[in-house]
């Protein structure tokens, strides 16, 4: 039961942030892998460009 609450815990936030850093929010589930699932998952929110901090065409006035 402690572990369900453990994963609950770490994958609910990584849910959210990757899907409003524009991941698909699934992306967060990488993390229940142990140990090496949530560094991946760190690793690719780090070290990439997010896909929703690009402009849209519509934010470029054109």
């Amino acid at each position: 039961m402690e572990a369900l609450f453990g994963i609950a815990l770490l994958i609910i936030p990584l849910w959210r942030i990757c899907g409003r850093a524009g991941f698909p929010p699934a992306l967060s589930l990488i993390a229940i892998v142990p140990l090496l699932g949530f560094l991946v998952v760190a690793g690719i929110l780090a070290f990439s460009d997010w896909p929703a901090a690009k402009p849209s065409a519509a934010d470029q006035g054109s």
